[in-house]
């Protein structure tokens, strides 16, 4: 039996609820843990993210090297152009400071609250049709 049974990746945030609602609606997810100053969220996939209450808190300046990239997640999706209305829509913003290498493949964005992340496009493991 494993020691450790799961993981779960911690943003600290100045207003918790509202970063929780945004990733709720991007994984499709629930709360699945409640306190004052944590919010815990399950993605529909299983993915468990945390947001954590820091009056202080100030966002990472990627890629400007003042305040550092902290942490940087990635969500694998099948289709970039829906997942990218989808983190407009709940508030997410473009983050393309330079092209990436395969610039069609992922695409990067910031959350309400300034963490940066990557929406890279799944391959295909499926046999070709026809």
């Amino acid at each position: 039996m494993a020691l450790v049974t799961a993981g779960v990746v911690m943003l600290d945030c100045a207003e918790p609820e509202k970063l929780a609602e945004f990733y709720k609606g991007l994984l499709e997810g629930e709360e699945s843990e409640v306190s004052a100053n944590r919010l815990e969220i399950r993605g529909g996939d299983g993915t468990r993210l945390a947001f954590r209450r820091d009056a202080n808190a100030t966002p990472p300046s990627w890629p400007r090297p003042e305040n550092a990239l902290q942490a940087h997640l990635e969500f694998l999706v099948e289709d970039l152009d829906e997942a990218e209305r989808r983190v407009v829509g709940l508030g997410g913003r473009p983050l393309e400071a330079k092209p990436a290498p395969e610039a069609h493949e992922e695409r990067l964005f910031s959350d309400p609250a300034g963490h940066s992340f990557t929406l890279r496009r799944t391959v295909s493991t499926a046999p070709k049709q026809g």
